[in-house]
């Protein structure tokens, strides 16, 4: 179980920063939760569990002056697990400075950005490393600390990033799960050169709203996000994987049309540095069923098309598959909603299937579930080491 050490800890970040919130100015929120996971397989691992529970903490603080020009922003989040040293973690989401010109805007510090519009997987998000133990979606990001200028125009916004120190992807340590097998060692992490890790990455962006049109067109330069991975031996021979990361270049475009109930989307990238250069896309809609049997209940019908011609060494299941989906929206006082999703790999059937769904209690507390399997996966597909590691996950949250 969870040590009291750890509760702890959990409390002794949260706790002195709330009080002394509440006696300035600052605007406080966040939440704390609890989540507990359940593996109904046998572990391809024996020092892996079939159950884990943890904890997490992620407060937001905030304060604005000068008329709201200006504006700083923290959110730190911290977990503790039962099992996982790994995914016992502490980082720092945001820490930004933010001004806002008349016609332009500057935030300075650590932050998050999010690009794309597509379901399935966000192709031209690069901006910020993945934080792989919290998540095997991709949906969650470490902090990136950047300076990051945009220009607000009539014919666009564009925006300039310089990125200054990377960071390694996280990923489970020897007792997690669900993890790849052999274990990733992300301290004998490789780099393409010596500076590499301390180099300066940059990025732009120009986005826009034509009509029906939201479009995206993306340039990143610096250290891959996305590592290749490589085999080596610890001081035991025990083997384990170690990520290769590489100076890149990746040029992205993401657009949606919007039309009566439809949302066509797309995003696709072509990238250097990684062997050849390789193009990779994702693309398809979404359209909503409004007033589904005449109550409040909306039925969102998802599918998505996903091709990446990229080396084999970056271990993306995704050279060709189809997404589909379905998503319930019940629009009542509780904001309860579901996700149902596979994805169909159309070279060998392997499956990936999962379901998200979120329902709040009261004002304060929110509850959530997900489920993901993995089915009918062959020896060299990237899933084959998830194959055993089949899960619920259930989450309480308080949000204050």
């Amino acid at each position: 179980m969870i040590s009291r050490k750890q509760l702890l800890l959990i409390f002794a970040a949260w706790l002195p920063l709330s009080l002394w919130a509440e006696q300035s100015d600052w605007r406080v929120s966040g939440f704390v939760s609890a989540q507990a996971w359940y593996f109904w397989q046998e572990p391809l691992d024996t020092i892996q569990s079939d159950s884990n529970v943890s904890l997490a903490v992620r407060p937001e603080f905030y304060k604005a002056w000068n008329e709201g020009r200006d504006s700083i922003n923290f959110i730190p989040f911290g977990r503790v697990d039962q099992r996982d040293s790994d995914r016992t973690h502490f980082d720092i989401r945001e820490l930004k400075w933010q001004h806002v010109g008349s016609d332009w805007e500057l935030r300075v510090g650590a932050d998050v950005v999010f690009w794309g519009v597509a379901e399935s997987r966000h192709l031209v998000d690069i901006i910020n490393q993945t934080d792989v133990v919290e998540n095997i979606d991709g949906e969650d990001k470490l902090g990136q600390p950047m300076v990051n200028l945009s220009l607000i125009r009539d014919w666009g916004t564009i925006d300039f990033f310089v990125l200054a120190g990377f960071r390694k992807r996280t990923f489970p340590g020897p007792a997690g799960r669900p993890r790849i097998h052999p274990p990733v060692n992300p301290d004998a992490a490789v780099f393409e050169s010596e500076d590499a890790k301390e180099s300066i990455d940059l990025a732009l962006r120009w986005s826009h709203t034509i009509g029906n049109w939201d479009i995206g067109l993306s340039h990143f330069h610096g250290t891959s996000r996305d590592p290749r991975f490589g085999f080596d031996t610890d001081e035991s021979g025990a083997l384990f994987l170690l990520p290769i990361y590489e100076r890149i270049d990746q040029t992205g475009v993401d657009a949606q049309f919007t039309w009566n109930s439809w949302l066509w989307k797309l995003e696709a990238i072509r990238r250097t540095g990684q062997g050849e250069s390789f193009n990779a896309a994702v693309g398809g809609f979404e359209y909503t069923l409004y007033g589904l049997f005449d109550s409040a209940t909306d039925l969102g019908l998802v599918g998505e098309y996903l091709y990446d011609g990229g080396p084999v060494e970056t271990r993306s299941p995704f050279e060709s598959d189809v997404f589909t989906g379905f998503r319930f929206m019940l629009n009542d006082e509780q904001s309860t909603e579901a996700l149902f999703g596979c994805i169909l790999d159309l070279n060998s059937s392997s499956r990936f299937c999962s379901i998200e769904a979120r329902r709040r209690f009261g004002a304060h507390w929110v509850g959530s579930a997900e489920v993901r399997t993995f089915s009918s996966v062959p020896m060299l597909d990237p899933f084959f080491t998830l194959r055993q590691d089949d899960y619920i996950q259930l989450e309480l949250a308080y949000y204050f």
